[in-house]
């Protein structure tokens, strides 16, 4: 009978007996995932209301656009096609690129941490991520790299999840200023 080349089974009973000790450390790792989620989805949608007015439609019209739209890589690129024809104050046009620019950037640590697969320490604490990405090297493929979830990493998480609100808050202030500019 040959090796097994699966990882080995977690030793469940003595996680969950662990785990009360590392349960707040958890919950702040669970709780940051959680914003870098709900931010970063609350950020995508608000693109929905540019597209409504470069649109000059509705908000169901432009939900439908932007849903029809299957990644959101498309779903910018539209808006980013639109505004070159129809945004002709070109500071904000760039002042739209750059919210853009900034959205796909925090869209990386939120697609790390939202296809990942978590690994626990026998204490039950989060201690690595492992992302669900092939990485080709020059001599082989590798399965997904493997990131300690350390202070820095938490620390990077929080200031993410920070900047994803920035960004919020600025998408809500740029609208007024497009929908003037379009009419």
């Amino acid at each position: 009978m040959s090796a097994s080349r699966l990882p080995p089974k977690p030793d469940f009973a003595a996680l969950e007996a662990a785990a009360p000790r590392t349960a707040d450390r958890r919950t702040l790792i669970l709780s940051l995932i959680g914003a870098l989620v709900s931010n970063w989805s609350n950020n995508e949608s608000l693109f929905i209301y540019i597209l409504m007015l470069l649109l000059n439609t509705d908000q169901a019209s432009a939900a439908i656009v932007f849903a029809t739209l299957n990644t959101t890589r498309a779903r910018l690129d539209l808006i980013q096609r639109l505004s070159k024809i129809k945004i002709k104050d070109k500071m904000l046009d760039r002042e739209l690129n750059r919210l853009i620019e900034r959205f796909n950037e925090s869209t990386q640590i939120r697609n790390e941490f939202n296809h990942c697969m978590y690994m626990l320490d026998t204490n039950g604490a989060i201690a690595h991520t492992q992302s669900m990405r092939l990485i080709q090297t020059r001599r082989d493929l590798q399965f997904g790299e493997v990131k300690p979830v350390d202070d820095a990493r938490i620390k990077e998480m929080s200031e993410a999840a920070h900047e994803m609100a920035r960004i919020n808050r600025e998408i809500w202030d740029f609208l007024p200023r497009l929908e003037a500019h379009l009419h």
